[in-house]
């Protein structure tokens, strides 16, 4: 039996799979698109993934320095943070996570809202 989040739903692949499916959903999004106009995609998904890996026992780490630095210039507000939870609790039901593993995840992230968020 998987001891962790991360090995419960399949490892790095599968969590590549989630968030490359969750970007689908924030690029779509009115709330939340602006802040991905002139990004490396493929740059993101593979750091946002390291850090979601991170969050589900994975082997990564982020601290919450290194998250402030990345997303102090964003000018990231609570409201599109709350979409963004909104939208990572969809696309993780639609991979099957168990409610518990949601609450978790998104437990998780609440935990560095003051991070992200800076407007």
């Amino acid at each position: 039996m998987a001891d962790t989040i991360f090995e419960r739903y399949g490892g790095f692949a599968a969590v590549r799979r989630i968030v490359s499916d969750f970007y689908d959903r924030v690029l779509d999004s009115p709330v939340l698109s602006h802040h991905f106009e002139r990004v490396d995609m493929k740059r993101l998904l593979d750091h946002q993934a390291r850090f979601i890996s991170s969050v589900t026992g994975g082997p990564a780490s982020y601290t919450d320095e290194h998250l402030r630095r990345v997303h102090e210039r964003l000018g990231i507000t609570a409201a599109e943070f709350r979409e963004m939870l909104v939208l990572l609790t969809e696309t993780l039901e639609d991979f099957g996570f168990a409610q518990a593993d949601i609450d978790f995840v998104a437990g998780e992230l609440r935990q560095r809202q003051g991070v992200i968020v800076t407007r």
